[in-house]
């Protein structure tokens, strides 16, 4: 195979795997960042370091696993820098909302209480979790992308489960 069908075997594999991944990874990224600029950041910054990847040759064995944990790393990178809060962004993050109904306000409150009872729980179970049932990753997919054995992945989802149930109860 020539360099030119190489290239452009890199190129329909990698436009394939942003179409499919692409919402799914800015729903991570959002979900994980609380802040949709940031979640569009983090989703561009992932597809380019996917792309510098696969331009220097090497291959990906599961395309969805390593955009996760390219995508996780970013997101690791991103909590590590100092962080900064503006009015700006506080306004653009709803600081000033405008006035919701009442089931409207009662639906927020309630995703608000699910979210801090996945908050309570640690980084390691909520990224089981999260990944388990927002993101719809298998157990395998998981492993792969947080760096640790399907047996570890499935005793967290199990554990956080137990978890969230205790916390619901309290």
């Amino acid at each position: 195979m020539n360099s030119k069908d190489n290239n452009t075997n890199k190129e329909a594999l990698f436009l394939e795997a942003y179409e499919t991944h692409n919402d799914a990874i800015f729903r991570y990224c959002l979900f994980q960042t609380s802040n949709r600029e940031k979640a569009i950041d983090i989703t561009q910054d992932t597809f380019s370091k996917v792309w510098e990847y696969m331009a220097l040759g090497n291959t990906i064995d599961n395309m969805r696993a390593f955009l996760y944990k390219t995508a996780k790393n970013l997101i690791i990178d991103g909590r590590r820098k100092k962080k900064t809060t503006s009015l700006d962004d506080l306004l653009d993050d709803g600081f000033d909302t405008p006035f919701d109904d009442r089931d409207e306000h009662m639906a927020r409150l309630d995703g608000e209480k699910a979210i801090a009872m996945l908050e309570e729980l640690g980084d390691t179970y909520r990224e089981c979790l999260t990944l388990k049932y927002v993101e719809d990753l298998s157990i395998s997919e998981i492993a792969e992308t947080l760096g640790e054995s399907e047996n570890t992945v499935s005793v967290r989802i199990h554990r956080g489960l137990e978890k969230l149930k205790q916390k619901y109860n309290e």
